[in-house]
């Protein structure tokens, strides 16, 4: 891309237009897949937050170019940063339960808006390998994660029993299965307390032999388990 003409890196009808419409499609490519899979911020956000971006380069670039030579170039490249990250946290929720959710996707958010200030700048070729990049991670790499996470003997549980003087006596079932219990904590859920029940965290070392599915259908067959799932 270096043999490019300079209309391609001067702020122009071509190039605006140009670097634009390459916003919308790479991040919207990002969005595609986040909102593919019922995340918070899906196609027209990361859209939005990309062509924002790209537009907030641009802008810093005509400044630069046609206003005043004095001026940072990157200062509002800067403030985007910045901004995208508080937007990022909106999509990052801490449940009940001790799970996170929303990280890739506040990731996802961020990368689009780094994206955009490659693409206002003129850097197509940043843009274009890191989109490349992008997709592969969102797209492809869960599976290895998952391959990987699955045969992990690590576990962590979250569990409600229908009492707490049932608390004893699981953990013991739990030992008697040759799992090694590292951690418990009790957890604060207003609808488990009103229940009678109680909730709580586990994290456990599993055996070679068995598999994470195989221990939650173990541990649920003990007598006063209401519900147990992997976080």
């Amino acid at each position: 891309m270096e043999n490019f003409p300079d209309y391609y890196y001067d702020i122009n009808l071509f190039s605006v237009t140009l670097r634009l419409i390459l916003a919308v499609i790479l991040g919207g490519i990002i969005g595609l897949e986040r909102g593919a899979n019922k995340h918070p911020a899906g196609f027209r956000t990361h859209i939005l937050v990309c062509v924002g971006a790209a537009l907030s380069m641009m802008t810093n670039q005509y400044v630069y170019e046609y206003i005043s030579t004095t001026t940072d170039p990157t200062r509002l490249g800067a403030q985007v940063i910045t901004g995208v990250g508080f937007l990022g946290v909106g999509t990052i929720l801490f449940t009940g339960r001790h799970k996170i959710k929303g990280l890739t996707t506040a990731a996802g958010l961020w990368t689009s808006a780094c994206t955009g200030l490659a693409i206002g700048i003129g850097f197509y070729a940043g843009a274009v390998i890191a989109e490349l990049f992008v997709f592969i991670s969102l797209s492809i790499l869960p599976k290895v994660e998952n391959y990987f996470y699955n045969r992990s003997r690590i576990m962590d549980l979250y569990i409600e029993l229908n009492s707490i003087s049932r608390m004893r006596e699981f953990i013991s079932f739990v030992k008697s299965q040759d799992i090694l219990v590292y951690e418990t904590h009790l957890s604060k859920l207003e609808d488990v307390i009103a229940s009678g029940g109680i909730g709580c965290h586990m994290s456990i070392k599993i055996p070679k032999c068995i598999s994470h599915d195989e221990v939650i259908e173990i541990l649920n067959q003990e007598s006063g388990v209401l519900l147990i799932e992997e976080i």
